[in-house]
């Protein structure tokens, strides 16, 4: 099994700057894609941006390509997304999750461990 915690969620203003951190414990060497995804209210769960932890190749949605960063660091289990110049659009609760699967792309993948989420509101 494998645990996925989220961490760095606040309340920011437009224009400013979040990084949120997502940790990996239990059987962390069985992970090979970790992906960050959101929902806001009233809204559907969306792929937002990930990473294959082997090769740190990564993948972004539209709405968030040149503006947030996803990187992992081995040794800590963790992933994080630097997110920049956040919009009020980007207000919601930010999931991460896991999946061993080797061979799948990250956008469309079912991620097997998801975590608690996190909350991220920017206001206008």
């Amino acid at each position: 099994q494998v645990q996925m915690a989220e961490s760095g969620g606040g309340l920011v203003q437009a224009g400013d700057s979040l990084r949120l951190s997502c940790a990996a414990s239990g059987r962390t060497n069985s992970i090979y894609a970790v992906g960050w995804f959101r929902q806001a209210p009233g809204k559907e769960r969306e792929f937002v941006a990930g990473i294959k932890c082997r090769t740190g190749s990564t993948e972004y949605a539209e709405s968030v390509e040149g503006r947030f960063t996803i990187s992992r660091d081995n040794a800590k289990n963790t992933v994080y997304v630097q997110m920049n110049r956040l919009k009020p659009e980007d207000t919601a609760v930010y999931y991460c999750a896991a999946d061993e699967d080797p061979w799948l792309g990250l956008r469309y993948r079912r991620y097997t461990y998801w975590g608690q989420g996190t909350q991220v509101t920017v206001s206008s």
